[in-house]
């Protein structure tokens, strides 16, 4: 086993190594959308300066996080797609020939709201979109008040820096969710998140949930062979404290850059060709029992 592993090293090493410099734009927001807006730009705009090619935002980034309570008022806070948010990366996506994740409190018609992402290409143009597709419901989530389920699937994005994967917080914790993005041909798998603790919660306790929410999304680095990016918000807004930590793993689960709790922008090289390297040598697409998985149709086994 070790000598095989030796030789499939080496072959893989003569791979030629396609590099992608992502940046992860972790900040507070504020309660008036345009001043979110605006800032999110100006980050941004300074990820690109420092030579991001890729820039991703965070969950609902264009507001507070709304969800903590169940106000129909707020839906006015919705955006159709194309919108203030889409138009205005577009044109900084266009100017600085980068590529932009842009997540939205999308109105898509009366009545049907999504939680989505769209994927803006370095020519400014946009080259898909994501809806979210597992919509949590706790105390402080109350997100199937406001949004419907994603109706797209899991897809990939082909863009001209590379072919990018991008699923929304709550899907972070499912392993079928990237699994099934990573089978698109994802080479990097973006997570803009809203997640932190409730106010009176113990120190302890908050250590174990961040962990958590680190680990689960480095495995799904390693069972797919992926990049793996963690964009996550900051400061307090009600009751809840955003923990920020946005990081970036590899495909063998390394964590290659992370950030603290303050507003900050991540940057992070991603090697794309180590994708097909991990998966030479860590296999587990190829040894997929694919005929043996029909009972993950089931909501639980008979």
């Amino acid at each position: 086993m070790r000598r095989r592993w030796r030789w499939l090293a080496a072959v893989a090493s003569k791979l030629p190594m396609e590099s992608v410099q992502i940046g992860l734009v972790q900040m507070m927001c504020a309660t008036e959308p345009a001043l979110n807006l605006e800032k999110a730009l100006a980050m941004t705009e300074r990820a690109a300066a420092q030579g991001a090619q890729v820039v991703c935002l965070q969950e609902l980034f264009r507001t507070p996080y709304l969800c903590q309570r169940e106000d129909a008022q707020l839906f006015d806070l919705a955006e159709p797609i194309p919108g203030p948010s889409t138009q205005a990366m577009s044109k900084l996506a266009a100017a600085r020939k980068i590529g932009i994740i842009v997540p939205v409190f999308e109105r898509r018609a009366a009545g049907v709201y999504h939680n989505s992402a769209v994927v803006i290409d370095a020519d400014g143009q946009i080259a898909g979109c994501y809806r979210k597709m597992h919509i949590p419901d706790d105390p402080g989530y109350y997100e199937k008040f406001y949004f419907a389920p994603g109706d797209l699937g899991f897809l990939s994005h082909r863009t001209s820096h590379g072919t990018l994967g991008v699923l929304i917080c709550w899907d972070q914790w499912f392993p079928e969710a990237a699994r099934l993005t990573a089978m698109a041909g994802a080479q990097i798998l973006f997570y803009p998140t809203a997640i932190g603790w409730y106010r009176d919660e113990r120190p302890s306790a908050r250590e174990k949930q961040r962990d958590a929410w680190e680990t689960i999304q480095r495995s799904h680095a390693i069972a797919n062979g992926v990049y793996v990016a963690a964009v996550n918000r900051v400061g307090t807004e009600d009751e809840i404290e955003f923990w920020g930590n946005s990081f970036v793993a590899g495909p063998l689960g390394e964590v290659l850059a992370r950030a603290g709790s303050d507003e900050d922008i991540l940057l992070a090289e991603c090697k794309l060709e180590k994708v097909e390297r991990v998966r030479r040598l860590w296999p587990f697409l190829r040894d997929r029992r694919i005929d043996a998985y029909g009972d993950l149709l089931e909501r639980w086994r008979k």
